[in-house]
């Protein structure tokens, strides 16, 4: 029989007559009618066919054992190879649109030919896209000779015989089963054919089951990264680790080879504020213009999906040239849009299914009224700070600073009785350390009543403002010193991360080291290990150290917002006797 009359034979109505009275077993959801149906369907068969049923009932157990659904695909090709004695079998999972494969399972070709035979056919040509325009079983006894065959790609091995079934889930073509090359030269028969298309029905159930159970663990995985992320941005922690946490999530959850975080930007646009990926440091900071057509929909609120962001013309920045499929999503609550959320796939993974897509659009929606109700939350906090601030600066200023200008001035009087010399001296030194403190105290007040839009934008005054708003709970003012041109040198995003280390380190130091000297040391001439110009930031203290077994939270916070610049974060001795206390160094590229 040549390969086109083998075809004829399979796919027209009137062949039904020259082969066994064996009819298409029906989709059947239930697997024990699907047992009965394929039973019934076997009866008055020959004695052949009839002695291979007890393999084809261990089969179908084979395959409906297990519920992850690549494995079940895997156990699929291998059973039905064995029981079609093929050498090679595989399984093209035909796309949501039906237009080509979104998978390729196989079995008998080795991991070192697939690398060499490279991209997976992707169905959209050739014999296997002609399978799926007409899921028909196809029966060849020489594939390269039939018309709809494209060839095989370099280093693919020779194949002839074919036999090709497609599998329904639920009534609906999932894909089609290939098998290739029967074991001894021969062809596949009409047994092998009725053979497969009751394991293709059997695999139709696992398959459907493999679904069901893959699709209930992704929503559950779905729902638990949604919670993580609402509870890291309620802590009241660090805004930013709040949207590292979302970004890592969302790359887990994806799949991905990033989650990123975007905020819009002063300037227009969208600015990166958080990355979970390889080559976070490379991205993190970027402002995307809001010229791009993406940004634009973004801040409109509508979700964008792309195919292939490399090769996407809405795709304007030099980041998406090394991803493929890419959702990107607004962050938007309550008519407001707070950012966007991407997760982009490496070049050449598979896309996102829609499953993937509405889970991930239902996990930005929850992400977003996160960040409303922490923004909400913070602000709150920050009222409550200012209210208390007010408060203390109004004591300072009414009370103490009153106080120390009545003893000051007793002081005086007493300096003018006095007729011993070194009393005199002696009251005089008090009464100018009295005038030091007292504008010292001034200094704290007017930190305590400047509100973050009066914030000067220079990195030494924010420095020296995270000094002076210390040294309220601390009860002194940590020494400082600045090396170098601080604010002509430092770039905005490492100024901003600094600040951050240096409010970090301050506050660990009130909380946990019970120290009495605190000396800050910011130099901006410093060259980094591997030999690049660096900003370094030294905060030492005289306290208790850091205890054996202690919390390190704080520590991996610093050494994480460093290292997302290229930068490194560490401690060692302090100022204390024989180097009792903790120096931490933070330190980052110019």
């Amino acid at each position: 029989m040549s390969a086109q009359e083998s075809h004829a034979s399979q796919g027209s109505p009137e062949s039904s007559d020259s082969s066994p009275d064996v009819p298409d077993v029906p989709y059947a959801p239930d697997p024990l009618e699907a047992a009965t149906a394929a039973t019934r369907s076997l009866q008055g068969l020959s004695t052949e066919l009839t002695a291979r049923v007890p393999q084809l009932l261990e089969a179908m157990r084979s395959i409906g054992t297990g519920l992850e659904l690549h494995s079940t695909l895997d156990r699929i090709c291998a059973t039905a190879a064995e029981l079609a004695d093929a050498r090679y079998a595989a399984i093209g999972v035909v796309d949501t649109e039906g237009r080509g494969l979104s998978d390729f399972v196989t079995h008998g070709i080795t991991e070192e030919a697939a690398r060499r035979i490279g991209h997976r056919p992707d169905g959209k040509r050739g014999l296997l896209g002609a399978l799926i325009s007409h899921p028909d079983t196809v029966q060849l006894a020489d594939l390269t000779k039939d018309p709809r065959s494209a060839g095989f790609p370099a280093h693919h091995p020779p194949m002839r015989t074919f036999l090709g079934v497609p599998i329904r889930v639920q009534g609906e073509i999932f894909g089609n089963l290939y098998l290739a090359e029967k074991n001894g030269g021969s062809e596949f028969n009409d047994y092998d054919v009725h053979m497969v298309r009751v394991l293709a029905t059997e695999a139709g159930i696992a398959i459907g089951n493999a679904r069901l159970y893959e699709a209930a663990t992704q929503r559950e995985r779905w729902i638990d990264g949604s919670v993580a992320v609402t509870t890291a941005l309620l802590s009241g922690g660090d805004a930013d680790d709040a949207l590292a946490v979302v970004a890592e999530q969302a790359r887990h959850l994806a799949d991905s080879a990033a989650g990123i975080v975007m905020l819009p930007a002063e300037e227009g646009g969208m600015e990166i504020v958080a990355v979970s990926a390889d080559n976070a440091a490379t991205s993190l900071g970027v402002v995307i213009p809001a010229e791009s057509p993406v940004v634009a929909k973004l801040l409109e609120g509508e979700a964008v999906f792309v195919d292939d962001a490399s090769g996407d013309p809405r795709m304007i920045s030099r980041l998406t040239s090394q991803y493929g499929a890419c959702m990107m999503l607004p962050l938007h609550s309550g008519g407001r849009v707070l950012g966007a959320l991407v997760t982009p796939r490496a070049r050449g993974a598979r896309p996102f299914s829609e499953a993937e897509r509405t889970l991930a659009t239902q996990f930005a929606s929850q992400a977003a009224l996160a960040l409303m109700m922490a923004e909400a939350q913070r602000d709150r906090e920050r009222l409550a700070v200012f209210e208390d601030r007010d408060r203390i600066a109004r004591d300072l200023h009414d009370l103490v600073i009153q106080r120390l200008f009545a003893t000051g001035m007793m002081l005086e009087g007493a300096q003018r009785r006095s007729i011993v010399p070194e009393v005199r001296d002696g009251v005089g030194k008090a009464v100018d350390e009295l005038d030091v403190t007292i504008q010292e105290i001034r200094t704290a007040i007017f930190a305590l009543q400047q509100g973050p839009a009066e914030a000067p934008s220079g990195l030494r005054t924010r420095v020296l403002r995270e000094i002076n708003m210390a040294a309220v709970p601390l009860g002194f003012k940590p020494a400082h010193r600045f090396l170098g041109p601080i604010d002509a040198v430092v770039g905005e995003l490492v100024g901003k991360n600094l600040i951050a280390a240096l409010r970090e380190a301050l506050s660990n130091t009130f909380r946990h080291a019970d120290a009495s000297r605190i000396e800050v040391v910011l130099d901006s001439t410093v060259t980094l290990a591997d030999g690049r110009p660096g900003v370094r930031l030294e905060v030492s203290d005289d306290g208790v150290g850091i205890p054996e077994g202690g919390r390190r939270s704080g520590l991996r916070n610093l050494r994480r917002r460093a290292e997302s610049l290229g930068g490194a974060s560490s401690y060692g001795p302090g100022l204390g006797e024989d180097g009792g206390g903790t120096t931490l160094v933070w330190e980052a590229p110019l």
